[in-house]
């Protein structure tokens, strides 16, 4: 593959991040008639808007994306549901607030009831990992914008999720400072990003099938690889808030890996020096798409996939708590006064 295999794949980041800028210059110039109710500028991982002196919600929205593909090829579809789940209350809990419901929108070729009920199925077990309801959503049916791999069993999946949280217990890493620590709780494999480099890697230029099972693996197929679901860190986190002590960052590591930590600060630097293991799935990807380092760490969340920042003196309860549920959490680095760097070591 050229050195930009995401380009190459189909997905320009650069074109990407010119798309939402567009967006964004427009809906910010929304005029509602009143005082704005947002407690936080565009670009972190949830919208905050106070609705009472002591009470704000917390908004998000995410899909599955391309991921979808590879449950649509392979029929098994009863776990990108804990794939929504997942990205819309991962991106909640990282400002503090508590999830308590999504809903969902699922645009479909046609509404095959065995079909629905899988992806139904896959969204209960995500809503119970996560302990939100999911109270109401959307069934559309759109044969001529819908098209499956095969046809017709096209369908994509997305949420809208909603939290509390208290004004004055927001997590927005405006109090991040250098020589804080970086805690790194590790991912299941790909979560539910980088999928269309992902599998131009393995399947176009890599020459795989989705039920071959190469040694890298260890056993397990490439399907049973990129549909492994999502982790929901829901519970690890709203426990680390309440424990006593500080929590001055908490971050999603998605699309674009680790570059998602920008999004706390721009006054400080993240320095990874001991970066959690690296599941096997990404070797594979680069290995058999000729992915440049730098571009795996710029795509993926190379196992890790969300962190927290405490004072040093914490870190080593954070661990400790956050291990209890997320085995293999560790400290992963120390922030730095290098403003606007991420440093692997």
């Amino acid at each position: 593959m050229p050195e930009d295999a995401y380009a190459a794949a189909g997905v320009s980041i650069a074109s990407s991040d010119a798309g939402v800028r567009a967006l964004v210059d427009v809906l910010r110039t929304i005029d509602p008639g009143r005082p704005s109710r947002s407690l936080l500028g565009s670009g972190h991982y949830a919208s905050v808007l106070r609705v009472a002196p002591d009470l704000a919600i917390a908004l998000c929205t995410d899909g599955v994306g391309s991921k979808l593909v590879v449950a649509e090829q392979t029929g098994r579809l009863d776990t990108v549901g804990i794939d929504c789940i997942a990205m819309n209350v991962n991106d909640l809990i990282c400002v503090g607030a508590t999830p308590i419901a999504m809903l969902d929108y699922l645009a479909v070729e046609q509404p095959d009831p065995a079909a629905l009920a899988q992806i139904a199925t896959g969204l209960k077990t995500g809503a119970e990992q996560a302990g939100i309801e999911i109270p109401g959503g959307e069934l559309a049916v759109l044969p001529e914008l819908i098209r499956g791999h095969p046809s017709p069993h096209g369908f994509d999946l997305c949420g809208a999720a909603f939290g509390t949280v208290a004004p004055d217990a927001l997590v927005t890493g405006a109090t991040i400072a250098p020589g804080q620590a970086i805690i790194g709780l590790p991912s299941s494999g790909l979560h539910s990003n980088g999928y269309t480099l992902a599998r131009h890697a393995l399947l176009t230029q890599g020459g795989l099938a989705l039920d071959d099972a190469p040694p890298e693996l260890g056993g397990a197929s490439v399907a049973d690889a990129l549909l492994e679901p999502t982790v929901i860190y829901v519970r690890a986190i709203l426990e680390l808030l309440a424990a006593p002590f500080a929590v001055h960052g908490l971050a999603h590591i998605t699309g674009g890996g680790l570059a998602n930590l920008l999004r706390l600060s721009e006054h400080v630097g993240f320095r990874i020096d001991a970066p959690l293991p690296v599941p096997p799935i990404f070797e594979l990807i680069a290995g058999r798409g000729a992915v440049a380092p730098d571009e795996m760490w710029d795509v993926f969340n190379m196992g890790c996939g969300f962190v927290a920042v405490v004072a040093p003196d914490d870190a080593e309860q954070a661990v400790a708590l956050l291990g209890a549920h997320h085995p293999g959490s560790a400290r992963i680095g120390t922030i730095t006064d290098r403003a606007g760097q991420i440093e692997r070591g």
